[in-house]
C-alpha cells in the first residue's frame, strides 16, 4: 500500500493511500469512484469508459460554493482524455478540467489542499 500521511493534514478530506482497486479516505476503504469537495468525500459511481462521462455523472458539481478553481479527474489506472463534450459543459460551469491517472489525481489532490486550493475530484477506480 502507497501511504500519503502528513504531519499537518489539510482541511477536509485526505487520501491516505491506496491498495489495488481502493483509495483510503482517513480510516475508510472506498473500492470504487471517489468524488472529493473541500469538506466532503463520497463514494461515486461513474461510467466505466471515460469517453462516456457527462456532468450529469457529477450531480453535487453545482452545488459546490464558491466555484471550484477545477475539477481534477483522476480517468482510472491510465490517464486518458474525456471527451470534447463533457470538457466543454465543465467549462459552461466556468471552471476547467485537469485529468491525469487516478493515482496521480490522488496525490495532486493531497498537495493541492495542502495549499488550501478549492477544487473538486472525481476519482474514477484504479
Amino acid at each position: 500500500m502507497v501511504s500519503f500521511d502528513r504531519e499537518l493534514p489539510p482541511g477536509g478530506p485526505v487520501i491516505r493511500g491506496f491498495a489495488g482497486t481502493a483509495f483510503r479516505i482517513e480510516d475508510r476503504i472506498v473500492p470504487g469512484g471517489l468524488w472529493l469537495t473541500p469538506v466532503d468525500a463520497l463514494d461515486w459511481n461513474p461510467p466505466v469508459l471515460v469517453d462516456a462521462l457527462t456532468a450529469a455523472h457529477l450531480p453535487d458539481l453545482p452545488n459546490v460554493a464558491p466555484t471550484p478553481e477545477f475539477l481534477l479527474l483522476g480517468t482510472g489506472p491510465t490517464m486518458r482524455r474525456p471527451s470534447p463534450a463533457f470538457m466543454a459543459e465543465i467549462e459552461a460551469l466556468g471552471f476547467g478540467v485537469e485529468p491525469m491517472d487516478s493515482r496521480a489525481a490522488a496525490r495532486a489532490w493531497n498537495v493541492l489542499r495542502g495549499e488550501d486550493r478549492w477544487i473538486v475530484a472525481a476519482l474514477m477506480p484504479l
